[in-house]
């Protein structure tokens, strides 16, 4: 980059610049992706053996209610013409109507929304503490016992069946211990006597921040079950992440030197070698919550967990079309941002280049 009277722009000024056509070029390849996803689910409910009119109107319909159903819906139209109409409601923010409640796919997904979010955060974030504590103490102790083990819980935690681990956990913290609540978020004496807060719809941040310490206590006692089975996906992966990051980090010749200073191993371990671990592990979290994203509808069906999970097990049960491309699309969109975000961060490191 040449400006500044001819002269050579500085390098902070040239990251900048490399920086913005990084992100321009990203956000053009994302719409590309996406309007793919788009034609690839449009066409897949055009295939399949169902009448969407029929599911509008309802199995006792007659010919005739069918028919305006399908003029109504613009059925009739050619696959083109349906597929621009759709495109443009897109555009403006309308995911269409559910065939089963004749409701906005978008105002549905409103209210799912905030109850996956509030999962996911909390899966993530215990992962991420579990994760980052294995994987630390796998390295330092590589080739022991104690690496052997955590690496064997790890691979368990990736390869284990999320819905068989929620039906055990159900089975030993209910059936067995009752000590814990088979699904759902509150309890239901909590929502007949309380005034549950609606500010985010996360109830668990609702309630802090409204000190309703009461409701709090119960959101937290009703969260443990799904989190469990969902957090041992990320916890084993970065966990793995952090394992082989580490391994290289501590080869390199700052840590031998800091080694030969007497600085303790823990303290290098910590605050040294694993910020340097960093951009993998970010890359990682941000590719598994877009995974999680649409790996929660087996949680959230088995704990009665009213959020997208539930919401798109429910369209896949009754082949509610609309409904079913809303999720695809929100969850197509969340792990594109997701993953531009991670190398975003992982671009601001100075020793990567954009």
């Amino acid at each position: 980059m040449v400006g500044y009277g001819g002269a050579k722009a500085p390098p902070c000024i040239e990251k900048v610049d490399k920086m913005r056509r990084y992100i321009i070029k990203r956000l053009m390849l994302g719409v590309v992706i996406l309007f793919g996803i788009i034609l690839i689910t449009f066409t897949l409910t055009q295939v399949l053996p169902a009448d969407p009119a029929q599911k509008w109107v309802g199995d006792k319909a007659t010919e005739e209610q069918i028919e305006a159903a399908r003029k109504a819906l613009g059925l009739d139209d050619p696959l083109p013409k349906q597929f621009l109409n759709y495109v443009i409601k897109l555009l403006h923010g309308n995911l269409g109507y559910s065939f089963q409640t004749h409701r906005m796919v978008t105002d549905e997904l409103k209210e799912a929304i905030p109850a996956t979010m509030e999962l996911i955060i909390m899966a993530i974030i215990v992962g991420i503490i579990i994760g980052i504590t294995f994987g630390v103490y796998s390295a330092k102790y590589k080739g022991r016992l104690a690496d052997h083990i955590i690496r064997f819980i790890n691979i368990g935690g990736i390869s284990l069946p999320s819905f068989w681990t929620a039906l055990a956990l159900q089975i030993v913290f209910y059936g067995i211990l009752h000590i814990l609540p088979l699904g759902g978020r509150l309890s239901t004496d909590i929502t007949v006597l309380y005034n549950i807060p609606h500010i985010t719809g996360m109830i668990i941040f609702d309630s802090l921040i409204t000190g309703n310490w009461i409701i709090l206590k119960d959101a937290l006692v009703h969260i443990i079950l799904p989190t469990i089975p969902l957090c041992l996906y990320p916890a084993g992966v970065v966990a793995r992440m952090t394992r082989s990051s580490l391994l290289e980090v501590l080869g390199e010749d700052y840590i031998m030197a800091e080694r030969s200073y007497g600085i303790k191993e823990s303290f290098i371990l910590w605050h040294y070698a694993l910020k340097n671990t960093m951009g993998a592990t970010v890359t990682v979290v941000a590719l598994t919550i877009g995974y999680m994203l649409t790996s929660t509808f087996l949680i959230e069906s088995i704990f009665s967990w009213p959020g997208i999970g539930k919401y798109i097990s429910d369209a896949i049960m009754s082949l509610d079309y609309p409904a079913i491309m809303g999720v695809t699309l929100f969850s197509a969109v969340m792990y594109l941002l997701l993953n531009l975000i991670a190398d975003l961060i992982i671009a601001m490191d100075p020793r990567i280049r954009v």
